[in-house]
This record gives structure tokens, sequence and C-alpha cells, in this order.
């Protein structure tokens, strides 16, 4: 293996068995894109969680040049899906959660997916000012986080649910989000405005 790994164990014993499953997966991103600079494993029992047994928190940070993708898998996840979850299940979760991101960048990468604020605007679909963040609807039906700090020539109290709005997605820590939104030209409230 070419790439820096990293692998971290908190609050636990260091396993040889799970060191060597880590590396297993590890290699098996390294070959997926050949460009990836790190990879920093970690995973920690959380102290108060004595009824998740073996299961542990995994926290994957993908050092790709000029960002960082960062998976979390907590235990919670991991009891609701499977009924005898353990160490070795939250790892693979893991890193099959890490290698769905490591596509998704090589594809924006390579420009195979298409800018999604081309021409057709999402709209807002649900906005928390006392929370700072709202959500939009896309084209393809799916929800994409913003933050107020995300909004470029307007606020978040301008927007108003079912506003076109035109957006940047990016991968956030916890999946796809917006990192820039705006309003679409020719929005009724653009109109009104004029």
């Amino acid at each position: 293996m070419n790439t820096n790994l990293e692998i971290a164990f908190h609050n636990m014993d260091p396993s040889e068995e799970l060191e060597g499953y880590i590396r297993e997966r590890a290699e098996k991103l390294e070959r997926m894109y050949d460009r990836l600079v790190g990879i920093r494993v970690a995973l920690e029992h959380q102290h108060r969680q004595h009824k998740t047994g073996n299961v542990v928190d995994v926290h994957i940070e993908l050092m790709v040049p000029g960002n960082d993708i960062v998976v979390s898998r907590q235990p919670k996840k991991a009891k609701e899906k499977y009924a005898n979850p353990d160490a070795r299940t939250s790892i693979r979760d893991a890193f099959e959660a890490a290698e769905r991101q490591l596509v998704e960048y090589k594809q924006k990468q390579r420009g195979d997916v298409k800018a999604r604020d081309a021409e057709e605007p999402g709209r807002v679909s649900q906005l928390y000012p006392a929370e700072d963040h709202g959500f939009i609807m896309t084209s393809t039906g799916t929800q994409l986080y913003f933050h107020r700090n995300s909004c470029l020539n307007v606020t978040l109290e301008e927007l108003q649910s079912g506003d076109p709005v035109k957006y940047v997605e990016t991968v956030g820590d916890t999946g796809p989000t917006a990192s820039k939104v705006w309003r679409a030209s020719g929005s009724d409230t653009e109109l009104a405005r004029a």
C-alpha cells in the first residue's frame, strides 16, 4: 500500500485482526482512486455505551487532492440495522460509505456529474431560520441541507418555501450538501422586486 494509512484506537485495546481488516479495506480504496494522499481511521468505544457490546464509532478521513472526505458510523446505526453487530460490521459499513463518497468525488472530478445549478433549479423545501439552515428539493427528488452562510445575494429570512434556487452541491461530513445557494433568475420573488 502506497497511501499513508493511520489507524487509531480510542478507549479500546488495539486489535491486530481489526487492523488487518482495515488495511484490506484501505487497499481497496487505493485501487479505486490512485491519487489518494492518505487515510485516517479512528475506532472508539464510548464510555457510557456498555449496551452496544463490541460495536464502536468508526471515523474515516480520506485525504484527496484539494479536499477531505469524512465518514462517521456510530454504534446506534449498527444496532438499528443488525441483530448482532460487532466492530467489524461497523468498519465494513463505514468503508462502504467511504467507497460511495469516493466514487462520487471521482465522478465530479472527471465531470461525469453535471452541474446541478445549470438548467433545472432546485426549490426551497424547508426553512429553519432559528436553527440557521434549510433544505432544497433537487430536480432528482433528493433533499440537500444548506446553512445560512451558504446563501449568496439573499438571506435565509428572505427565502420562502417553494422559491426556485440554484446551488452548488458538495460532499460534507454527512453526505451531499449545498455549499452555495442563490435565487434562480426569473423567480417570482425576483420579478416582484424589479
